[in-house]
């Protein structure tokens, strides 16, 4: 089963390299009103994971500033991904929007949705 996943995951990999997202411009002002609205994401993620490669081809498009965390190379990660989070699942969107105020996200369409309402409420205020 190991061989199976990691022949997958090259797999996801190499057709993400390939055929990744093209890049959406946008002007410095706009850009820093864009990274100021996301400035407080941290996304639980696996590399070779197709979840979260969609989700990660929708933050390359948009230019987001989103920190990313594999939580298996840090027993710190995980454990705050299952403490905090409640579950050890990804991709899981961590939205900090001050020290008290913190939200966990699971899905990942409902991550895209989340983050594409933030480009959009960036760009609209440009």
């Amino acid at each position: 089963m190991a061989v199976i996943r990691w022949i997958l995951g090259s797999l996801i990999l190499s057709l993400n390299w390939i055929f990744s997202p093209k890049i959406i411009k946008r002007n410095p002002s706009s850009q820093a009103k864009l990274n100021e609205k996301t400035a407080g994401l941290t996304l639980f993620q696996y590399p070779a994971c197709p979840f979260c490669v969609k989700v990660r081809r929708t933050i390359k498009k948009h230019s987001l500033s989103v920190k990313l965390i594999d939580p298996r190379l840090c027993d710190h990660s995980s454990q705050e991904l299952l403490e905090a989070g409640g579950k050890l699942k990804v991709p899981c969107l961590k939205i900090e929007a001050n020290d008290t105020d913190i939200h966990w996200m699971y899905e990942s369409s409902d991550i895209i949705k989340y983050l594409e309402d933030r480009v959009a409420e960036a760009t609209s205020s440009a």
